[in-house]
């Protein structure tokens, strides 16, 4: 094997892997410690990434790490179908307490994000015996066919992959800065009906309770009480994908827990098992008895180790409080950013509950999205030690997801980060 040099690195990855694996940045990490991770040549980052809100209780958390080597002592894999194992009957008896809504639950493990949305989705069409779909703009739901078709952005998910799978249809996500009213979303939803597909004949309408890779957009809690009002008078299928907003990363456990009404089929993935590969469907058990035996399930779903860091997911965010340390972290970048408004023009909005923050980049004049000023941000934070991730239709949105147990003395070193390279950008282009 080739020296792992950091020199060689990019060049033995262009030539080995498909470009249409994109990567942020040419960091190759070498080791991680909470929200720290050092490359190939020993430089340091503070990371506001978190692998996309998947190491919300930090990188290498000792008890995560403990509970996942105790499990490969025992054993790594048997095939939950083939021979099941009790942490993976336990995960699920805790999730189907811990996730929003008051009626008796099943669960069912997967591994990947767009799979547990696809297996939402096969769950709402076996137990309504319809086909039809409503998404949102601006939502991201996987890379799957159907993934792909119910995300909505094109570029770069879709180009290059149509046909897509049918029987989905669009609906406005309502966000205020862009003149978009839940009236106006509620109105298209009604012409959908009358239009493209008849409410009888849709299974699902599926959301992100606040929109991921769209833009860290929350969804307001008028929408969600129609939404649900909608569902129930024409039995469709509430799907709320928690895949991104899960695991105490809103300051709830959950971001439905922020609501007065429950989805009736819940993803989630990411930050459920601390970093291993683990995701989950939790529903109302009638509607998870409807799908025949088989017709879940995957060879790798539920593996035994990634359940076994879950279940120690699940205490450290409980005995860390960890939801409450979301909500005073968030509080406190939200202030920094809004006391920088003045002297960043650019900025056009901050927003999201807990530590799932988001500030948003328009042209000085307020015109325009200003993705340029955006991806500067970005590269001129990394170049600082900062690793910041952008999003949003427009490439014009920062947003914030650091793991929740970052120090606080590191976290103040990321602000000051943050801080200095905005204003920095700020001056430049005014100058």
């Amino acid at each position: 094997m080739t020296a792992n040099t950091s020199d060689s690195l990019p060049q033995r990855r262009s030539a080995a892997i498909s470009p249409g694996v994109g990567v942020t940045t040419q960091i190759y990490a070498e080791k991680a410690k909470n929200a720290e991770i050092w490359d190939t040549t020993g430089k340091r980052y503070i990371d506001f990434a978190a692998g996309i809100a998947v190491v919300n209780t930090g990188h290498c958390h000792p008890r995560i790490i403990a509970a996942a080597k105790a499990q490969l002592d025992k054993f790594t894999h048997t095939c939950h179908q083939v021979v099941p194992y009790e942490n993976y009957v336990a995960l699920a008896e805790r999730l189907n307490q811990l996730v929003p809504g008051d009626f008796a639950k099943k669960t069912v493990f997967v591994t990947t994000g767009a799979e547990a949305v696809e297996n939402a989705v096969k769950i709402a069409r076996a137990a309504t015996g319809r086909t039809g779909v409503l998404a949102f703009s601006g939502g991201f739901h996987g890379r799957t066919f159907l993934g792909m078709s119910l995300t909505g952005k094109v570029a770069p998910y879709k180009m290059g992959f149509g046909p897509l799978v049918n029987d989905v249809y669009r609906l406005p996500f309502p966000i205020e800065l862009h003149g978009v009213s839940v009236e106006q979303t509620i109105h298209a939803i009604e012409k959908v009906f009358k239009a493209d597909i008849e409410p009888t004949r849709v299974a699902a309408i599926i959301i992100e309770p606040i929109q991921g890779e769209g833009g860290f957009y929350p969804a307001p809690a008028t929408l969600m009480k129609a939404l649900r009002e909608l569902a129930d008078r024409y039995g469709i299928i509430l799907i709320a994908d928690e895949i991104q907003t899960g695991f105490a990363r809103t300051g709830k456990l959950f971001a439905m827990d922020h609501h007065e009404v429950n989805a009736d089929l819940t993803t989630m993935a990411k930050g459920l098992a601390g970093g291993f590969p683990l995701a989950a469907v939790t529903g109302r058990a009638e509607l998870m008895d409807a799908v025949v035996t088989g017709g879940l399930g995957g060879t790798f779903g539920g593996n035994p180790v990634a359940i076994a860091a879950a279940h120690a997911v699940l205490d450290v965010i409980s005995e860390e409080k960890l939801a409450e340390r979301a909500a005073l972290l968030g509080n406190r970048l939200k202030q920094r950013l809004h006391e920088l408004r003045s002297r960043v023009p650019q900025i056009a909005d901050v927003r999201g509950p807990g530590l799932m923050v988001a500030v948003e980049f328009n042209t000085a004049d307020g015109h325009a999205p200003d993705a340029e000023f955006t991806n500067q941000l970005r590269l001129k934070a990394l170049e600082a030690g900062l690793i910041l991730l952008s999003c949003g239709v427009y490439g014009n949105v920062i947003r914030f997801l650091p793991p929740l147990t970052i120090e606080d003395n590191v976290f103040d070193e990321a602000l000051n980060i943050l801080e200095k390279t905005l204003l920095d950008l700020a001056a430049k282009v005014k100058a």
